[in-house]
């Protein structure tokens, strides 16, 4: 079972954005964020710092709390 450690696509359903605009902005590939969404591979750090800062919400938002406590 894939652990579920970001929450991109729910922090991308908050922010009324989608996937493919995520992609665009970032210049990636736009499977490459659905299989962020999915938990099936996460970005680095430095994505998700520029991901914060594109949907204007903490580093913290994106990161699934339930992970972390686990660590």
């Amino acid at each position: 079972m894939t652990e579920r450690i970001n929450r991109l696509k729910v922090v991308l359903a908050e922010k009324q954005r989608t996937n493919k605009w995520l992609a665009n902005e970032l210049d990636i590939n736009p499977s490459t964020v659905s299989k962020w969404c999915t938990n099936s591979s996460q970005p680095d750090i430095t994505l998700l710092l520029r991901i914060s800062k594109l949907l204007d919400v903490e580093l913290e938002e994106l990161i699934n709390k339930e992970f972390v406590e686990s660590l």
